[in-house]
């Protein structure tokens, strides 16, 4: 009976308040999917070496992206049809997303899967040729999970050509 009385009175009171309005209702909302998402990975891409591209017959035309201060190592490539970077030893294959803007030598600028979305933005305007049919660019790589957080992004050098 003790426990009954107060339930009831607590029943009693949320009846008398008001409703909450719809910017509330939002809030409230938005608050919960906040606490549901984990947080973001923090990815560290490998280097595609010579092997990594034999092996998944990644020749052709298209930009590879090294990050500032990495070496010479590319961390990602950006081709026609599909993007590439390592994880953990694994290669992740996004396909292309042909609405995106083409950058040269056929690279996209979006590339999508569905554990991953890997955006390449270069600065076209500043690239410079290194040899026949090859040049470097300025570029930012970003790479966001399937919650659109960022797990990864640097800036550094797309190297494009065939």
């Amino acid at each position: 009976m003790r426990i009954t009385i107060p339930l009831l009175l607590a029943l009693g009171l949320a009846a008398c308040a008001d409703e909450p309005t719809e910017e509330e209702r939002a809030a409230a909302v938005a608050e919960v999917k906040a606490h549901q998402t984990p947080p973001p990975e923090q990815l560290e891409p490998g280097a595609i070496r010579y092997r990594e591209i034999e092996e998944y017959d990644l020749y052709g035309a298209g930009c590879s992206f090294a990050p500032a201060g990495g070496g010479v190592a590319a961390v990602a490539l950006a081709m026609a049809e599909t993007g590439h970077f390592l994880r953990d030893g694994e290669m992740e294959t996004l396909a292309a997303d042909k609405g995106s803007a083409e950058l040269p030598y056929l690279a996209r600028s979006k590339y999508d899967g569905t554990a991953y979305s890997m955006t390449l933005e270069i600065e076209e305007d500043a690239g410079e040729e290194v040899a026949a049919e090859v040049s470097d660019f300025p570029a930012t790589l970003t790479i966001s999970n399937a919650n659109d957080q960022v797990v990864y992004r640097k800036s550094g050098i797309a190297q494009c050509g065939v």
